[in-house]
């Protein structure tokens, strides 16, 4: 079996501080403040058809991360979505996976970092399901860790330190044979997701839990509009671990995810039902531009 590419070997153009750099170039010094404090912030978006799917919504989103960290990415919402489809076009890239990421850098080491400067970086490469097998429905297990109190971290900052609890759920998850983990809040309520947002299907009402302490992912916003076009009742809500059992279907959403159907949550089974397939297509024909809604 041969390995995957590793991500720092690759040819193409990264675009870094508003110069397209070749890939293996990309790089930044040892001393980055963000590499020993977290202070990243980044989005994950889609290209379908060589168009990016709410581009200027993702770049508004980088924006607003970065004010919650305290800082200001040094380039407009304008500049940053043409940087996009300048390395979508200089990698050759028609659907491709886009990473934009901004981060505090090097001129400063220790916890306050007031002068160092900010940087910003995007990357694309093609990428196909972010999940194998999805449309037959992954299997989850609950995770250890929960999601912080909104006033104990950025829950509304897609920032890099708030994944760290994600990879060590998605790490433990897969060392046990499932593909991802559901997240419980501070609370001890449904959350989400190790990187994507949860939907569940009971009555032919869809129920999904308020993102209060999560992100409220875009792709999650799109499914919403979705079924509220077709008319299904979607219910945001408080939904605890024990109605995890009532509930008739499972599909968890988000921009590298899309739409994934769930068959598993630890002990409890769902059908990959004809509403989730729906979903699948409609969101699928959504970014392609083949419905609009």
């Amino acid at each position: 079996m041969s390995q995957p590419q590793p991500f720092h070997d690759r040819d193409g153009f990264i675009w870094q501080d508003g110069v397209l750099r070749p890939w293996r170039e990309a790089n930044v010094h040892i001393l980055t403040h963000a590499l020993h404090y977290a202070g990243a912030v980044f989005e994950g978006e889609r290209a379908y058809g060589g168009v990016i799917f709410k581009s200027r919504l993702h770049s508004e989103r980088l924006h607003n991360s970065a004010r919650i960290l305290g800082y200001k990415v040094p380039f407009s919402v304008e500049e940053i979505d043409a940087a996009k489809q300048e390395v979508l076009k200089a990698n050759g890239l028609v659907d491709g996976y886009i990473r934009a990421l901004a981060w505090r850098g090097s001129e400063m080491m220790g916890v306050a970092a007031q002068n160092n400067k900010i940087h910003l970086a995007i990357a694309a490469w093609a990428w196909g399901a972010y999940f194998a097998g999805e449309l037959k429905g992954i299997r989850l297990t609950m995770a250890d860790w929960r999601r912080p109190a909104p006033d104990t971290a950025p829950s509304q900052a897609k920032a890099s330190g708030l994944y760290m609890i994600a990879t060590m759920s998605k790490h433990a998850a897969e060392a046990k044979g499932y593909a991802d983990a559901m997240m419980l809040d501070y609370r001890g309520q449904i959350a989400e997701a190790t990187g994507a947002n949860a939907f569940f299907v009971k009555d032919g009402k869809v129920h999904t839990p308020t993102p209060d302490c999560f992100l409220n992912g875009l792709t999650r916003q799109t499914v919403i509009d979705i079924l509220r076009h077709r008319q299904i009742e979607v219910v945001e809500r408080a939904i605890l671990p024990n109605e995890l059992e009532s509930f008739e279907q499972c599909f968890l959403t988000g921009s590298a995810a899309e739409v994934t159907p769930v068959a598993e949550i630890g002990p409890y089974n769902y059908e990959v039902g004809a509403l989730t397939r729906q979903v699948v297509q409609d969101y699928a024909d959504l970014v392609r531009g083949k419905i609009s809604i």
